[in-house]
């Protein structure tokens, strides 16, 4: 079974309403050797701000220096991302070996478990090989009877902002959606409560009554807002100050509620240092929830789906971006109220781009763009949620992409390949406007400069490259190399996704792009490893030292391999950006060198 083919598997069977209960999750989980039972849980309900508190409490336990697992959904972009340990999503490999695990068993049961308690059994599975210290638990819906409630008695029940959701399965009032909820409430565990409706409240507490569980309420009494812009929120609770980097303000109530978690862990004999918290609030990050995706120009992505979400958005427009109109990227699902959710953006908007969510129940682009223009504001349909993104980073003002997690999660993957396409077109633009007598004259202090250097001195070999168009020329640097007895090499790719390393012979030739390299049937392959320096070209880099390559990433690929080099990224000073779109793949640079500066980063 491969990776593609797990997911396959299990998305096959969707959510089942045959029988209502935890029967079939106990028995899958019983007949592959019941791993819950050798964890440690945080369990998480609510109706909002599950996610975001989870976040927050994976990445507290994780800086206090335990082995956490971190258990969420839906996905935004990856489906690996359901289940992580430490930080990581699930490798690939994993999730196939064990879907393939839970299969057999799943497949043999009469009922066949839905998607949901499939992912719950190889999730636990995983945290069980994994060897996690303790597993932050989301509920998929409600609590009394969500997949995950098999778990025995958690160390803290966790009871997030409640309100009316799934009424057909949960009920339609605040207290019968919170008697649900609270189902995760077990003798022996510490629940801790979101103060939220009366009503609720006087359900989970006496469901904690009942279980003779003690109980802690997260109090907004307790909260001070001390300030916050883009970059984050300072507040303070219970006198103490913190930084959280998620934004707005119902993110410093969902943090409260982290708060008082760590309180009750700590009382529960958890090792939890102050420092640990600090850090875990200041770096936790969460995708798609008012999540800056760039700042020049201002791109913003929310995954928000209802009226509630979008209620929050505009609050959060307002407090951190007053008086300003922006773009609005939208998609929504046609069973949900747009109407209500365009009452709440509308009043920000200079203008609306439409497209349609990759989901069955996804409203068409036209049809949504009708009903914007109808209320009197321009709007216009794509044909596709790349062409409607590739239009809003034309118009280099602040874009808002908000209506649904499938639009969240197509953005995010497109973002980065369609900034860094057009950062490329404008860098490029700028080098090739160079005059040819100042790109010789910037080439020359460039090659000067790193004659100098104490890795140039020490190096015995060097893998360099020979210009291509306009770039930055290396040949007088080369020929003083040679002189001095370095051996050079230089890049060779075999195929699209592999770059060598080649000592040349006479010979040399251009490859598919027009770029000199030499002919490989000539010349020798070197070990990455025994390469001592890098001279690495780019399109772009920035003030960090972070570069931009052309795109296919062979450069991304085979500097790992140089572990021993030191990596030099030369460039002239028109190719400096303030910021280059990077993802996690791309490899740093030790230092950066134009013909103006010399920066060192290590």
């Amino acid at each position: 079974m491969t990776p593609q083919e797990a997911i396959a598997y299990i998305e096959n069977y969707t959510w089942s309403t045959t029988r209502l209960g935890l029967g079939r999750t106990r028995a899958l989980l019983h007949a592959i050797g019941d791993p819950q039972k050798q964890l440690k849980f945080i369990h998480v309900a609510g109706s909002n701000g599950k996610g975001s508190t989870c976040a927050m409490l994976d990445a507290i336990l994780r800086a206090a220096g335990y082995r956490t697992g971190l258990y969420t959904s839906p996905y935004i972009q990856d489906f690996c991302e359901r289940m992580r340990v430490n930080g990581r999503n699930i490798p690939g490999d994993d999730l196939a070996r064990i879907t393939e695990q839970v299969r057999i068993h799943a497949d043999a049961m009469e009922d066949h478990p839905s998607q949901f308690e499939l992912v719950t059994a190889v999730a636990m599975q995983y945290f069980l090989e994994e060897r996690c210290d303790i597993v932050v638990l989301e509920v998929g819906m409600g609590g009394a009877l969500d997949s995950t409630n098999v778990i025995d008695c958690p160390e803290v029940a966790v009871i997030t902002n409640l309100g009316l959701e799934h009424t057909e399965y949960l009920g339609d009032t605040l207290s019968l959606i919170a008697e649900a909820k609270g189902g995760i409430i077990k003798p022996g565990c510490t629940a801790v409560l979101y103060d939220s409706d009366a009503e609720a409240m006087e359900t989970l507490r006496r469901l904690c009554r009942e279980h003779v569980v003690p109980y802690r309420i997260s109090r907004e009494r307790d909260l001070q807002n001390l300030g916050h812009d883009l970059n984050g929120q300072r507040f303070s609770w219970k006198g103490q100050e913190y930084m959280l980097s998620l934004l707005g303000a119902h993110q410093l109530r969902n943090a409260a509620v982290v708060l008082e978690t760590v309180e009750a862990l700590r009382g529960r004999g958890w090792t939890v240092p102050e420092e640990a918290v600090f850090s875990g609030l200041r770096d936790v990050r969460w995708p798609a929830r008012f999540e800056i995706l760039w700042r020049n120009p201002l791109f913003i992505l929310d995954g928000g789906h209802n009226p509630q979400c979008a209620e929050a958005l505009a609050r959060n427009l307002e407090d951190y971006l007053p008086g300003q109109k922006l773009t609005f990227l939208i998609g929504v699902l046609a069973d949900k109220d747009y109407h209500r959710i365009l009452q709440f953006l509308t009043p920000f908007a200079r203008r609306f781009i439409c497209v349609t969510p990759d989901s069955p129940r996804a409203l068409q682009a036209d049809a949504l763009a009708a009903e914007i223009s109808g209320m009197g504001f321009p709007a216009v349909s794509c044909g596709s949620i790349e062409d409607g993104l590739r239009l809003a980073l034309d118009d280099e003002k602040p874009v808002m992409a908000f209506g649904s997690l499938y639009l969240a999660g197509h953005v995010r993957t497109l973002f980065p390949r369609l900034l860094k396409k057009k950062q490329r077109t404008a860098v490029l633009k700028e080098r090739d406007a160079l005059p040819a007598e100042s790109r010789a004259a910037a080439s020359r202090l460039v090659c000067e400069k790193l004659l100098v250097l104490e890795a140039y001195r020490n190096a015995v070999t060097i893998f360099l490259f020979r210009a291509f168009r306009s770039e930055l020329d290396l040949s007088l640097f080369a020929e003083q190399a040679e002189r001095d007895g370095k051996t050079l090499v230089y890049p060779y790719c075999p195929d699209r996704s592999h770059m060598l390393a080649l000592k040349p012979g006479e010979a040399w030739k251009a490859d598919r792009f027009g770029i000199p390299v030499p002919v490989p049937e000539q010349s020798t392959v070197i070990d990455p490893a025994d390469i001592d320096l890098v001279l690495c070209p780019c399109v772009a880099f920035d003030r960090d030292g972070r570069r931009l390559g052309m795109g296919a990433g062979y450069y991304d690929r085979f500097l790992p391999q140089c572990r021993n080099a030191v990596r030099i990224l030369i460039a002239f000073e028109a190719q400096r950006l303030d910021t280059v779109c990077t993802e996690e793949s791309d490899v740093s640079m030790d230092a950066v060198i134009t013909e103006e500066r010399t920066d060192f980063y290590v």
